[in-house]
């Protein structure tokens, strides 16, 4: 699908699987995956299969999914990261770097450096460690 007019939209080629990505869950309505550039390392984006722009143009039928996924991935960074907490976050229009409806959950802890809404970002030491983190958010959320 288009973001607008006819630019492809990055989002929608990762959940057709066009675009790799290092997935930590999917299902019929969402995909989550790590972002490129995470603020910390096992920083995920959750976005809904279907192309929504933002928040308010999600069905409300599809509110409960995408906010019930939103706790189990603040959730998995505790349990599969050794977060202490997460910060969640959705931008509607102004600063969403993609123009898809996507969720950030950033794993904290105390004294991590981030402050107020500076996002300073990290890289993963390669696409091993990637595919690592990924699969450890992976597990924890598919653990009752």
């Amino acid at each position: 699908m288009a973001a607008s007019g006819t630019t492809p939209c990055v989002f929608c080629a990762i959940v057709a699987g066009e675009t790799p990505a290092h997935t930590a869950h999917e299902d019929d309505d969402y995909v989550v995956f790590l972002d490129r550039r995470p603020v910390f390392k096992g920083h995920v984006l959750l976005v809904p299969r279907q192309h929504f722009e933002t928040l308010p143009d999600l069905p409300a039928g599809m509110r409960d999914g995408f906010l019930a996924l939103a706790q189990r991935l603040a959730t998995a960074m505790k349990d599969a990261l050794a977060a202490q907490g997460s910060f969640v976050a959705v931008n509607n229009t102004v600063s969403q770097s993609v123009p898809h409806l996507h969720l950030h959950v950033v794993p904290r802890t105390k004294g991590d450096g981030l402050r107020g809404f500076f996002w300073p970002r990290t890289k993963y030491a390669d696409e091993e460690e990637a595919a690592d983190y990924a699969a450890r958010i992976r597990a924890s959320l598919h653990d009752p």
